[in-house]
């Protein structure tokens, strides 16, 4: 807790088995709710979850990586979470940074706080790989110029929210795929929400999740789009249910195909 506030961190996890708990251990102790959702993993990562003794809730099928933060967000609004922190649970990014990140939304400096791997240069000698950080690069830009932004990236999978940003967002108008991650993020400066960035260091290393080029190439017209709906919506030329304040927002049906399960921890 920070300030009055309860802090979780959630995990949106497909095969996590072997970096899961390099990640968990290092999860500062101020953190009250951790929450694992499993999108239908081929390993052992439930098991391993259970283990660790976080909050576990296990989807029925691989709905994909959006409908998993779909998720983790609505899990963790219902323990009482008044600061959600997404962390992949890969271990390629630092838990240490939880407490500088939950604090900056808890006392209210941001309503949202992204770990960039851009500020600092570290993303390249963490081992990313040259055609990620260029893409990183062009589509931040891209974006920025839309936006209206000066982000120094809009990739990361570690990121803090405050519970206003989760209630208010329509994000059940965004993408069950990857896109997601770009989606939230266009909807938080179209609806006016204070973005802050902290440097955090990486690392890409064989366990590590990273998704395959086809899908990065996927993901990069994803963002594209998202960004030119933006444009667009906001010179009245179109408009969009995911900007949109009548869009749906995780207090509507989100179960209504039976997403998740949850599994009760032991």
């Amino acid at each position: 807790m920070i300030n009055g506030k309860r802090i979780a961190v959630v995990l949106p996890a497909y095969n996590a088995e072997k970096t899961l708990e390099a990640t968990v251990r290092e999860l500062p102790d101020l953190v009250d709710i951790r929450i694992l959702v499993d999108d239908y993993s081929r390993d052992r990562t439930v098991e391993v979850a259970h283990r660790l003794g976080l909050h576990v809730f296990v989807h029925d099928e691989n709905y994909g990586y959006g409908r998993n933060q779909q998720t983790c967000y609505r899990e963790a609004l219902a323990e009482g979470a008044d600061v959600v922190i997404m962390l992949h649970p890969d271990y390629q990014y630092t838990p240490l940074l939880v407490t500088a990140m939950a604090s900056m939304v808890a006392n209210d400096v941001y309503d949202v706080v992204l770990a960039s791997r851009i500020i600092g240069g570290t993303a390249l000698r963490g081992g990313m790989p040259i055609y990620k950080y260029i893409a990183n690069r062009f589509l931040t830009a891209f974006e920025n110029l839309f936006l209206g932004a000066k982000l120094s990236e809009y990739h990361t999978g570690y990121r803090a929210f405050s519970r206003k940003v989760l209630t208010e967002l329509p994000l059940l108008e965004n993408s069950d795929d990857f896109v997601f991650d770009n989606q939230i993020l266009a909807q938080c400066v179209y609806f006016g929400f204070r973005i802050g960035e902290v440097s955090c260091p990486t690392k890409y290393f064989p366990e590590a999740s990273s998704i395959n080029f086809r899908r990065s190439v996927t993901y990069g017209f994803g963002v594209i789009a998202t960004a030119l709906q933006f444009g667009l919506q906001k010179l009245g030329l179109a408009r969009f249910s995911r900007f949109s304040r009548r869009g749906r927002k995780l207090d509507a049906s989100y179960y209504m195909r039976g997403a998740a399960n949850s599994t009760p921890v032991a």
